[in-house]
């Protein structure tokens, strides 16, 4: 959700490479493109809806009129919708914790993927309990129902992975906001964007008016660093998919 759709397409397109093509959704969308592959969508909504510029995912349901029932069942909220949108509709929610997301029902672009040295690389989900959420989306959105298709989930390495096939595409990480300083820290989902080089993307970044939020961390196989666009947009970029 951008400000300005123009200023937005100028700064993603010189960090990552992107070209954008217009969609059936009217004049205040586009989908970002990499390589020819989909990667992320853009709408220049955040002005007239007064909510703060955010990357936001949204996952694919069969009935959106349903699952928005799920999530208030579920003593979580429902914000917005579900609302027809061109080729399908749509809803943003909050989880029980105020992590937003979004729900779509309707046609997705062919190609579109998370998890394979494309943007976007993965999801992550950071909260108070990582099982909790767990359970909740899975109630929701159907995570691990046996269904052909279906996500599976895992717990691997203090996170709670999940995966589409053999691909991890988002992981949920509990504990760590309960110590954190900043009492603005609260639940949400980061989206994770592949770049090949760190560095240029981060001086890339910065020379266009974005603000790096944390520093870049490392481990033997990837890198990666936090970064505000500069309408306050937060974004990470990691130079591989764990």
């Amino acid at each position: 959700m951008a400000r300005d759709l123009r200023a937005a397409e100028d700064f993603y397109g010189a960090v990552f490479g992107w070209d954008f093509r217009p969609t059936r959704l009217g004049e205040e969308f586009s989908v970002a493109f990499h390589d020819g592959a989909p990667v992320a969508g853009i709408g220049a909504l955040a002005g007239s809806l007064n909510i703060a510029v955010a990357w936001t995912p949204y996952f694919a349901v069969e009935d959106a009129d349903a699952t928005s029932a799920r999530i208030r069942e579920r003593s979580a909220t429902l914000a917005v919708g579900p609302l027809t949108f061109g080729t399908g509709r749509a809803a943003l929610a909050a989880d029980r914790d105020g992590a937003i997301f979004g729900i779509w029902q309707g046609e997705a672009i062919p190609d579109w993927c998370v998890g394979r040295d494309k943007a976007p690389a993965w999801l992550e989900l950071r909260t108070r309990n990582a099982f909790d959420a767990a359970i909740f989306y899975g109630e929701v959105l159907d995570w691990a129902c046996g269904r052909p298709g279906s996500c599976e989930v895992a717990y691997e390495e203090e996170h709670v992975v999940l995966r589409h096939g053999d691909i991890a595409i988002a992981r949920i990480t509990g504990g760590a906001l309960e110590s954190a300083p900043d009492p603005q820290v609260r639940p949400r989902w980061h989206v994770h964007f592949y770049v090949p080089d760190i560095e240029f993307a981060l001086e890339t970044a910065t020379d266009l008016g974005g603000m790096l939020v944390a520093p870049v961390e490392a481990t033997e196989d990837h890198s990666w660093a936090s970064l505000r666009d500069p309408d306050g947009g937060l974004f990470t970029i990691t130079t591989r998919v764990p």
